[in-house]
C-alpha cells in the first residue's frame, strides 16, 4: 500500500499574526478601532478636507501615526501652544499587526514590508523613543484610517468650524479612507483581512484540487491510497 500526502502547516516565529491590539479601548469589531490623531489646526482642516497622507519617514517609517490612547495624541504637534492643536477621532482597520516593543527592532521600520498593515507600540514597553510610555501606531495605508468626530479643539467656534467640514466630507464623496478601510473583508479560505480593492490568489490544490488561498496557513488533502 502506498500513500500520496499533500499539505503543509505552517509554524510562525512568534504570536504576530494572532496578536490583536490589546490595550485600552475594546474593539467594536474585529481589528476595528476607535483611535486618535493630534495635529495642528491647518493641517486638520486640511485632512477633514482631503483624508489622510502617508507621512514620509518615523519611528516606525512611513504611515499614518494614530493611537488608542487619547492623551498620547494631545501631545502633538511637539511643542504646539493649545491654541494649534486638534485631536481628531478615528475609526481604524488595523489589519494584520506587528508588535513593536524594542528599540531597534529588526523590523522597527520594515514591518510593512514584512507583510503587516500596523505597527504597534505597546504602552509602558520600555522604547527610550516613546519617553512618555503611552500606545502608538502606525498604518501603512490612509485608506484604513477614518475620521470620526473632533475630540479636542482650541475653543467652541473651531470646533463647530471642524465639525462642519467633517459633515460636509461625510455628504459629499464621503472618506476614501475609511470607506475602504472600513469595508476590507474577510477571506474565506484563510479567515484573514484582505486589501480593500483586492483579493487573495486563490488557486486548486496540486493534491486534491480543492481551491486554496496562498495566505492559508495549513490546508491538508484526503488520502489518497
Amino acid at each position: 500500500m502506498s500513500l500520496t500526502y499533500f499539505g503543509w502547516d505552517v509554524t510562525y516565529d512568534d504570536d504576530s499574526l494572532l496578536l490583536e491590539l490589546g490595550a485600552e479601548q475594546e474593539p467594536q469589531q474585529e481589528h476595528v478601532y476607535p483611535m486618535y490623531h493630534g495635529t495642528s489646526l491647518q493641517t486638520a482642516r486640511k485632512i477633514l478636507a482631503e483624508g489622510f497622507r502617508q507621512s514620509s519617514d518615523g519611528m516606525l517609517g512611513p504611515g499614518v501615526y494614530v493611537s488608542r490612547n487619547q492623551r498620547k495624541a494631545e501631545r502633538y504637534p511637539l511643542n504646539a501652544q493649545a491654541s494649534n492643536r486638534v485631536v481628531l477621532k478615528l475609526r481604524v482597520n488595523a489589519g494584520r499587526v506587528k508588535r513593536i516593543d524594542q528599540d531597534n527592532h529588526p523590523l522597527q521600520k520594515s514591518w510593512h514590508a514584512a507583510g503587516y498593515d500596523t505597527a504597534w507600540v505597546p504602552p509602558n514597553c520600555g522604547m527610550r523613543s516613546v519617553p512618555s510610555g503611552l500606545e502608538e501606531d502606525c498604518v501603512f495605508d490612509p485608506q484604513r484610517v477614518e475620521v470620526t468626530g473632533i475630540a479636542l479643539a482650541p475653543d467652541t467656534p473651531t470646533l463647530a468650524e471642524l465639525k462642519q467640514l467633517l459633515s460636509q466630507r461625510k455628504n459629499g464623496a464621503g472618506q476614501g479612507g475609511a470607506g475602504k478601510g472600513g469595508a476590507a473583508g474577510v477571506c474565506a479560505l484563510c479567515r484573514r483581512m484582505t486589501t480593500p480593492g483586492l483579493s487573495h490568489t486563490v488557486q486548486p490544490c496540486w493534491g486534491c484540487g480543492q481551491s486554496i488561498c496562498t495566505l492559508m496557513s495549513r490546508h491538508t488533502c484526503s488520502p489518497r491510497v
